[in-house]
């Protein structure tokens, strides 16, 4: 059973579509505020710490939630679907880094034992957060991106392959490179 609250904010979700679609200027300008406050932050923290992205993402994002206004069905609240429009155009990004970064050919080498640090028990401590942003931001892009894709997004190396157009070799290879500059930088960071 629904609450009162439910069915009203999925009736003014309703009402908010039908006045953009009529192309009420006040309507898309409280769409894009109200879309704007959750999608900022979102996307901030998707691309962390490489943000330079965040403004131009959140408009693409804007653009194509305004575009696909048409196809939106009610079956959940108009935040969550521009928030699930975000995630794929997130992993848009993500894929597009991958395939466009140019890596520098290593000599073959025996894999090391390398550490794997555990974001989601490390991202429970302050220090440890601010410590993991400031490896990831001295990593070249395509490795931070890597290493958010594979483990805070939980992506499999095939998956990463498929998604970024790259062998399965060639994904594992980046993670390699990209886990062992993560461990130099997190041994030479200050806490």
């Amino acid at each position: 059973m629904q609450s009162q609250f439910q069915r009203q904010a999925e009736s003014d979700d309703w009402r908010l579509v039908r006045e953009v679609l009529s192309k009420d200027r006040k309507a898309t300008a409280e769409f894009v505020g109200r879309c704007a406050d959750c999608l900022y932050p979102f996307v901030r923290r998707r691309l962390m710490p490489h943000t330079a992205f965040v403004e131009d993402l959140v408009q693409e994002i804007l653009l194509a939630a305004w575009q696909n206004l048409p196809s939106f069905r009610g079956d959940g609240d108009l935040r969550a679907w521009v928030l699930g429009i975000a995630r794929h155009k997130v992993e848009d990004h993500y894929r597009k880094r991958i395939r466009e970064a140019e890596f520098e050919k290593e000599e073959e080498r025996a894999p090391e034992l390398v550490l794997r640090p555990l974001f989601d028990e490390q991202l429970d401590s302050e220090t440890q957060r601010r410590k993991i942003e400031a490896a990831l931001a001295a990593l070249p892009e395509a490795y931070g991106l890597a290493l958010l894709w594979r483990y805070r997004d939980c992506r499999s190396t095939r998956e990463m392959a498929q998604l970024s157009g790259k062998t399965e070799k060639a994904v594992e290879r980046l993670l390699d490179r990209a886990r062992e500059s993560f461990r130099k930088r997190w041994h030479s960071v200050q806490r």
